[in-house]
């Protein structure tokens, strides 16, 4: 050990000579995410690395060989950083010895402030000089290099870059709460606050301080509660605090402090095999759930605009008992391939590493545009300006030809109506994303079942169809009149594209409306005249549905500015500020919203944004947090995720003087939260 020792420090002196000598392994840049900075605000440094295939480097504790990067900067007056963010480090073992290293691509982030005194315009040169090791499993090489990188202190710069995204996506999340931890015999047991509901693949420690503990001795964990346990070997004195970083097996971690305290003396041993029949009314409670949420979505803000197209169908429920039961299983299955195409793209996506929640479809600009455009289609086709070839005559895309319009019509309603988690839901969503697929498969399809049990109830219950008004006359013009919500939802998603991409997408979906609206009106003229380029005409309006959405996705991701608008005094949601906030012993109302979130915006009127409610938490020095999830946030998901959440809404109040958050109902009301402020 000492021998190696020795020969690493005698490599690392011989650095400069050695660089000269042959090109880096592991590839640095240095990068700024704005490029021009406020006085008095901010920029975000990366230092990005590369690594060779076959390369490591290491993280800032190395482990039992290596040595951390050295960093020297020269800056410019006015010009501070703070100290590097290092993402979750990988665990490699050579020859007995634990090392801490990263074998992909990694950056390390700074924050940089510019003080108020600097003048627009000003250049603001940075250099940095760096010094690391590079290693394969059978040699090291010290490496170096030079960097440069020119700032100007100027306007408020850009809205964060999806390569930045990318990496904070990597950075460990800081723990709310302190742990507690107890060294003696040897051993150090450290408790880590953590949810029982979330999930933990392959756990490890690592540990802040150099030579506090055995690296490659073996960790044990366990899960008592709310509280993981970790215990492995001392190789000192006990400290007297413990820090370091708790990587969660799938790429996220948490940083994590712990003071001297108790530390529980059992639990329930992690990896141990599970009894799959004592999980079996788990699963049950939990499909139980979805089920009721599902049904609760039909009466919840988010299946207002749609309400429509549900009218329609129930009024055909009527047209017979034969045509009703087909009509209502074809809508189910609508309903519940769509929960589950969805349920599984989202399981997809996270097993990749995405750090995505429920509705993540909707942060989605393509998606956002396909789903103005359809409803700008459904609105021309209830006015009966254009029928869809093939359907019977005078038949429309909601009043079904068959059991393809039931169909496509339960699968709009749950591609529309899910966004928002309601009651019942959000446990349901957060089992999902714990169970194995077949499991949460299942809990996604009973999502999809609630949400067509009504319609299932209409078709099979005959006693039910008897209060519906018979058909006739009148359908058609409650039809024309069912196009006035779903024109206010092509506003509300036309304003879903303004807070997306700013002006510059709500142009683009504007003109593609108008370019696919073209040959609908078209098409409907030459229905009525019986044309015989129907069918061409028909493939052209589909074209135009379907090829802005396709371009968008297809380009950078970063050429539309979203729009911001916010006026709420809330501070937006950072989890750094929010430790802070909390070490502080202030109380904290946090709260994640959407613009594509009804529900959230119904709280938001009804109770959060209210003065009274407001005034309340002024005088009980509550600070109000933000966050913003209408676009896609790595740190908004991985956080849900970390409380057993997939979607939103979703309010915790963390009381004063550091106690354990309370998780409030995702339905408030003005009383409730002025309650809170005063208990």
């Amino acid at each position: 050990m000492m021998h190696a020792l020795l020969l690493l420090i005698a490599l690392f002196l011989s650095a400069p000579a050695m660089a000269q000598m042959q090109p880096n392994s592991i590839h640095g840049e240095l990068l700024a995410e704005q490029g021009e900075v406020a006085p008095g605000g901010g920029d975000t440094l990366a230092l990005a690395f590369r690594p060779d295939p076959g390369w490591h480097g290491y993280w800032s504790n190395p482990g039992d060989a290596g040595f951390g990067i050295d960093l020297k900067w020269a800056l410019p007056p006015g010009v501070t950083l703070g100290e590097p963010q290092f993402p979750v480090p990988q665990t490699l073992v050579i020859a007995g010895l634990m090392n801490h290293v990263y074998e992909g691509p990694h950056a390390l982030l700074f924050d940089l402030k510019l003080d108020r005194s600097i003048a627009a315009g000003t250049r603001l040169p940075i250099a940095l000089d760096a010094q690391w090791l590079a290693c394969t499993d059978e040699i090291c090489v010290p490496e170096s290099g030079h960097f440069e990188i020119d700032l100007v202190a100027g306007a408020a710069g850009r809205a964060a870059t999806a390569r930045f995204d990318r990496f904070r996506s990597k950075l460990p999340t800081p723990l709310d709460r302190t742990g507690t931890f107890n060294a003696a015999n040897g051993l150090l047991r450290l408790a880590i606050p953590f949810p029982a509901t979330a999930a933990l693949a392959d756990p490890h420690f690592f540990a802040g301080a150099d030579g506090m503990v055995d690296y490659a001795a073996p960790q044990k964990f366990m899960r008592s509660g709310d509280t993981l346990i970790m215990e492995t070997r001392l190789a000192g004195d006990p400290p007297s605090d413990v820090s370091g970083l708790l990587a969660l097996g799938d790429g996220g971690g948490l940083r994590i402090a712990a003071v001297p305290g108790s530390v529980p003396a059992g639990g329930t041993r992690l990896g141990e095999p599970v009894d799959a029949a004592g999980d079996a009314p788990t699963l049950l409670v939990s499909f139980g759930a979805a089920l009721l949420g599902g049904l609760l979505l039909n009466i919840l803000p988010c299946v207002f605009p749609i309400l429509g197209l549900k009218a329609v169908s129930l009024s055909r429920a009527a047209i017979g008992e034969s045509a009703a039961r087909r009509d209502a299983l074809a809508y189910a299955a609508g309903a519940i391939l769509a929960c589950l195409a969805l349920g599984g793209v989202l399981l997809l996506l996270r097993a990749q590493g995405e750090a995505v929640g429920w509705a993540f479809q909707l942060q989605e600009p393509a998606v956002v545009i396909a789903l103005f455009l359809l409803t700008v289609a459904i609105v021309v086709n209830l006015l009966g300006l254009f029928d869809v070839p093939g359907l019977a005559a005078g038949d429309r895309l909601t009043r079904s030809g068959g059991i393809g319009g039931s169909f496509w019509t339960g699968a709009l309603a749950a591609f529309v109506a899910t966004p928002c988690t309601g009651p019942f839901m959000a446990a349901a969503l957060g089992a999902a994303l714990l169970l194995p697929v077949p499991a949460a498969l299942l809990l996604f399809a009973g999502l999809g079942i609630g949400l067509a049990l009504p319609f299932l109830a209409i078709g099979f219950v005959p006693a039910l169809r008897h209060w519906l008004p018979r058909p006739g006359a009148w359908m058609e013009s409650f039809r024309k009149w069912m196009a006035l919500p779903m024109a206010l939802t092509a506003l509300a998603l036309a304003w879903l594209l303004w807070r997306l991409g700013g002006p510059a997408l709500l142009l683009a979906g504007g003109i593609a409306a108008l370019a696919m609206a073209a040959p609908l009106l078209l098409l409907g003229r030459m229905q009525k005249r019986g044309g015989k380029m129907i069918m061409p005409v028909a493939f052209a309006a589909l074209a135009m549905l379907l090829l802005p959405p396709a371009v968008i996705a297809a380009g950078p991701g970063d050429r539309f500015v979203p729009a911001v608008s916010d006026s709420s005094d809330a501070i937006a949601f950072s989890e750094p500020e929010l430790a802070k906030l909390r070490a502080d012993g202030k109380p904290v109302f946090l709260y994640f919203t959407a613009d594509w979130c009804v529900t959230c915006k119904a709280n938001e009127a009804a109770a959060i944004d209210r003065d009274a409610v407001r005034d309340a938490f002024g005088r009980a020095g509550i600070v109000t947090m933000r966050g913003d999830f209408t676009r896609r946030d790595p740190a908004i998901a991985r956080f849900l995720a970390e409380h057993g959440r997939a979607g939103i809404p979703f309010y915790l109040y963390y009381p004063a003087g550091g106690e354990p958050p309370r998780e409030l109902p995702q339905l408030l009301s003005q009383d409730r939260l002025i309650a809170l402020a005063e208990g």
